[in-house]
């Protein structure tokens, strides 16, 4: 039997930890190879962990062809939509799933995401999955999530990803965290969990303190005429500046203290080389 690996296939989907791997080759030891490997005419296209553990342990294995595909792009898509379905598949991984889609979708229609008009007047339906919304459907998350998911492909190092892909981080706080530089990003994913939940926090509470501040709302009594020179109106008018001051001076401590962790945490990193390395 002829079974090929198609390297680009193989790498399509996220590799399993460590831990998963070890998982799935002690039950394929204990209890043999009970799912059968798929196969587009002699392309493996589900079950690449099964097929190397079963090679390396002998274990027998059987195969199905599925022969409904016409290129590589539906073999992708089936391979999407499969993963899609499995309750092991975290909520990160679900949304990258269902954004790889939608860049094959795209691809793949002729109708230009956003509508257009036509010389009758009417509009050509928009591709599918072409809305956030119709993303975070397919993953079953919340547009929001989506949203963050985004910007974690577009700003995380690979450090990063990784922490969120393994559950270190949540989302929202990959998020979060990806708006660092690179170094520091690496420097809170090299100091654990703590460094990183910390870092997410003390991003937001800068944000926090460095929007507008509200307009204090001021009464005025129906039955005094405003004048403009009441000592009321010239604090109330001084207030916002002198909190806007201080909101600014709280952000760059902050930030200054974020700096200075990451900073600590590569020195940790370096005295524990050199301690390997004595």
């Amino acid at each position: 039997m002829n079974i090929t690996i198609n390297a680009v296939l193989q790498a399509y989907i996220d590799p399993l930890t460590d831990s998963e791997y070890a998982a799935l080759e002690r039950s394929l030891l204990n209890e043999g190879c009970r799912d059968a490997l798929v196969l587009w005419n002699e392309v493996l296209i589900d079950g690449h962990n099964r097929y190397a553990i079963c090679r390396k342990h002998d274990i027998p294995f059987k195969t199905i062809q599925n022969t409904s595909f016409e290129s590589i792009d539906d073999v992708m898509l089936w391979m999407i939509d499969n993963h899609l379905a499995r309750r092991s598949v975290s909520d990160f991984q679900r949304g990258v799933l269902a954004l790889r889609k939608k860049e094959i979708v795209a691809a793949r229609s002729p109708v230009p995401v956003n509508a257009v008009d036509t010389a009758e007047g009417e509009s050509l339906p928009k591709p599918a999955m072409s809305t956030r919304e119709e993303v975070a459907k397919a993953a079953r998350l919340s547009s929001n999530q989506i949203s963050q998911i985004e910007k974690i492909q577009k700003a995380a190092t690979p450090e990063l990803v990784e922490a969120v892909r393994s559950g270190t981080i949540s989302i929202n706080a990959a998020a979060t965290v990806a708006s660092l530089p690179q170094a520091e990003q690496v420097a809170a994913v090299a100091g654990g969990k703590k460094l990183l939940r910390q870092a997410a926090k003390e991003i937001r509470e800068q944000r926090a303190a460095t929007r507008p501040p509200r307009e204090p709302k001021v009464h005025v009594s129906q039955d005094t005429p405003e004048t403009g020179n009441e000592p009321w109106a010239e604090s109330a008018a001084q207030a916002p500046s002198e909190v806007e001051r201080l909101r600014g001076e709280i952000a760059s401590l902050k930030q200054r203290y974020v700096q200075l962790q990451a900073e600590n945490a590569e020195l940790n990193q370096r005295i524990a080389a050199l301690i390997d390395a004595s």
